[in-house]
């Protein structure tokens, strides 16, 4: 699966039992244990999932929300006592093609504003946004075009209480050429945009591809980071001890900051894994 384009099916997967309890009898978001908000995103749940299943699913294991999901999908949410914790890409350009551009910003512009508005109306904390790939730009242009394009949108995003959150990604193994691919070229927009909605989008597994070093730079650069995004390296997979990371202790390490935002879990099952049983041990994991 990209990442990304998981793209829930109508048919349910077969690791999640169809519900025969009408609408109104549906759960409410279970009461979990822990400093940590976690949500989820669509590949935990791996391929073929219903995705109203799994927001009956995500509720049951106490998430709070689900990443990446947009304004039609909302109501479904809100009946399982989820929110879009993560208001998905578009009005913050593509992965590939983003604020980096300058011939980008008045299109983003007017969709970003549009985003802030409909975000604070709905009780969405974060909008997604990215810096775009390179294709031979400097790095230097490019953080200078990203803080121009912030700088325009702070202040919308500040009255509206919505964060903007740029994605930290790695151009070694999945997005080539991406240019927020090292910590200190965010931490530098950042702090030249200085908003309080304006934060870097944390994504563990990225940040270990590139810089490594993890829980040391969460700790200098909490200031500037607004979410964060788990996954397991090399492979993405559950974040358990089939990895190199110790995520128990990440979680431990953010809940001491005293952060209180969300960590949204978007790891993908390995081949042959319960999805059900990986997003429950993932959970735990995190509890601290």
């Amino acid at each position: 699966m990209r990442r990304r384009d998981f793209i829930p099916a109508i048919a349910a997967s077969a690791a999640f039992a169809p519900t025969s309890a009408p609408a109104q009898q549906s759960p409410l978001r279970a009461e979990r244990k822990g400093r940590l908000k976690q949500c989820v995103t669509g590949g935990v749940f791996g391929r073929g999932a219903n995705f109203e299943d799994t927001c009956r699913e995500a509720a049951r294991q106490g998430c709070f929300g689900y990443d990446l999901i947009g304004p039609k999908d909302w109501p479904t949410l809100k009946k399982y006592g989820l929110i879009p914790t993560m208001y998905p890409p578009g009005p913050g350009g593509t992965i590939r093609d983003a604020l980096n551009r300058n011939e980008n910003h008045e299109r983003l512009e007017k969709l970003m504003h549009a985003a802030l508005d409909e975000a604070a109306a709905n009780g969405v904390p974060n909008i997604i946004t990215f810096s775009g790939n390179r294709m031979g730009m400097a790095d230097a242009e490019g953080a200078d075009n990203c803080v121009a394009f912030l700088n325009r949108v702070k202040a919308h995003a500040e009255e509206k209480s919505v964060t903007i959150c740029m994605e930290y990604l790695n151009s070694k193994v999945n997005h080539k050429d991406y240019m927020f691919d090292h910590i200190a070229w965010g931490v530098d927009v950042m702090k030249r945009v200085n908003s309080p909605r304006v934060k870097i989008l944390y994504d563990i597994y990225h940040a270990q591809i590139m810089d490594g070093d993890i829980v040391r730079n969460i700790r200098d650069h909490y200031q500037w980071i607004g979410h964060f995004h788990t996954g397991g390296n090399p492979d993405r997979h559950e974040i358990d001890d089939t990895q190199e990371l110790n995520y128990h202790f990440i979680a431990k390490a953010i809940a001491d900051l005293g952060y209180t935002g969300y960590v949204g879990h978007e790891y993908s099952p390995a081949q042959g894994h319960d999805p059900i049983a990986s997003l429950t041990q993932a959970m735990k994991i995190m509890e601290v």
